[in-house]
């Protein structure tokens, strides 16, 4: 009886329908987009940063990682914190703050300074990144959603290449004579327009009452999260010592621990940080796994980059324009993706797995011989693959949960996507280390880039294979 009442106390406190909504998209969208520009503009402005504030390699190591472990940690209570407290204020919250450490990002003049911003800027991200996807579940109708998830995935695409292209630029322009700290500045005028246009058109979403904020649930979380995440990012660059590996046999203990202390929580009636419930949920557990499996080819973004600038001696910026056929596929196919999603279900996941493997495959097998064309071929089609399966597998996993978890479930989706991430890079790109060995010739090269590849293209094949299980979502109600 406690768990329906609560149930019934909780439903989200929204408008039916918000006649704003198209209007606050692209706040939204912006919000999405800086989190992931940031990650990606920075990679290009490491050696200037290094040589700027004499930055020793592990520090200039941890400006990449204080931020994507920090944002991947605490993903989850970010997004919890939003339907208990407010979308829109948490929202809003996390841009001033991430605006806020992105100028201290771009005033630092030394390098802890700099790393303890890169971890302030990943809080505040948790912050506000959750609230994207959770209003996009809120604010927009059934019929309507396959078009604004369309646009947020299109938004991942433009992110990750205006990184690549738009970091190459500023480091290599150096405006105002600064060498790297316009890769943070850019970020504060688009965070002043976005909590400008966020005050004006964005509506309030949440629980009608805001429950305690669950802090053993968190602790647990967090330490789970912790022993996965750091190890799986750091451990390269350590050589895996033992107490790394030991971190990573403790990640399932702890992750024992929490799931039963938070049904511990939910059967006292208290408000867990994660309600277990919302893995029942008709595709949620399927559509999981398939994100951790989709994202893991973040690792094609890495080996590729390594294989244009080591091995064909490419500059940052003529990678980076290397990288636009993907880029142009994915938008292309972002925007027909709604249209291919109403038409098809749960099979336009199946779709673009499939074209995601001809694409990928095409690469592989061209890559050797260094036949562009063939390549530029099969980078837009690999593209138009990620493009459909980015706004189907979030329709997935986000279709049938209770817009009530929608905090809460887009915290745990981008969580999985930052894990995957993670171990993609963890281990693809150890798989391609192993096989180029000591060689640094261009040939050499392509042949790791081609292995590497080769195994993105396997665990396609298996997400693939889950997105057959899939429920058909119109027989269950959008809720």
């Amino acid at each position: 009886m406690s768990a329906q009442v609560d149930t019934a106390v909780n439903e989200i406190a929204a408008p039916a329908l918000d006649s704003n909504r198209w209007l606050a998209l692209p706040i939204l969208l912006t919000g999405a987009f800086l989190p992931v520009l940031d990650f990606n503009i920075v990679n290009l402005a490491l050696p200037a940063i290094r040589a700027d504030l004499g930055a020793t390699p592990s520090e200039v190591q941890f400006v990449i990682s204080a931020y994507a472990a920090t944002y991947a940690v605490f993903l989850i209570t970010g997004g919890r914190l939003g339907d208990w407290f407010g979308r829109k204020r948490l929202f809003m919250l996390g841009v001033g703050g991430f605006t806020i450490a992105s100028i201290m990002c771009g005033t630092a003049r030394s390098a802890e300074i700099l790393i303890a911003s890169r971890v302030l800027q990943g809080l505040t991200a948790t912050l506000m990144a959750p609230q994207v996807l959770a209003s996009i579940r809120v604010l927009f109708p059934a019929a309507e959603q396959g078009r604004a998830l369309a646009l947020y995935g299109a938004t991942f695409g433009l992110a990750n290449i205006a990184g690549q292209i738009l970091g190459g630029v500023l480091v290599s322009a150096q405006p105002f004579g600064w060498p790297w700290q316009t890769v943070f500045l850019i970020n504060a005028p688009i965070g002043l327009l976005v909590l400008l246009g966020s005050a004006l058109f964005l509506s309030d979403s949440k629980a009608e009452r805001a429950e305690r904020l669950d802090f053993g649930g968190v602790a647990l979380l967090s330490a789970t999260l912790a022993l996965l995440i750091f190890p799986l990012i750091e451990g390269r660059e350590y050589g895996w010592p033992s107490w790394l590996v030991v971190m990573l046999f403790a990640c399932p203990l702890f992750l024992a621990a929490f799931v039963g202390y938070e049904n511990q929580v939910t059967r006292r009636g208290g408000s867990p940080l994660v309600d277990m419930s919302v893995f029942r949920e008709p595709g949620f557990a399927i559509g999981i796994i398939m994100a951790l499996l989709f994202y893991m080819l973040s690792s094609f973004y890495l080996t590729f980059s390594i294989y244009l600038q080591s091995g064909l001696h490419l500059t940052p910026l003529e990678a980076g324009w290397r990288t636009v056929p993907f880029g142009i596929g994915y938008l292309l196919a972002s925007f027909a993706s709604a249209a291919i999603m109403q038409r098809m279900g749960p099979r336009a996941l199946t779709l673009g797995f499939v074209v995601q493997i001809v694409g990928f495959g095409i690469i592989a097998t061209v890559i050797a011989g260094i036949i562009s064309v063939a390549l530029a071929i099969g980078l837009v089609i690999a593209g138009a693959g990620f493009g459909i399966v980015m706004p189907s597998i979030l329709k997935a996993v986000l279709g049938g949960v209770n817009a009530r978890h929608a905090g809460l479930t887009s915290g745990v989706v981008i969580s999985t996507f930052q894990i995957g991430a993670a171990l993609g890079v963890a281990t693809i790109t150890g798989v391609f280390y192993y096989t180029l060995g000591e060689a640094t010739d261009p040939a050499s090269h392509a042949r790791a880039f081609a292995v590497a590849l080769s195994c993105n293209i396997g665990l396609i094949f298996v997400a693939a294979l889950l997105s057959l299980w899939l429920p058909n979502p119109g027989s269950t109600a959008m809720r």
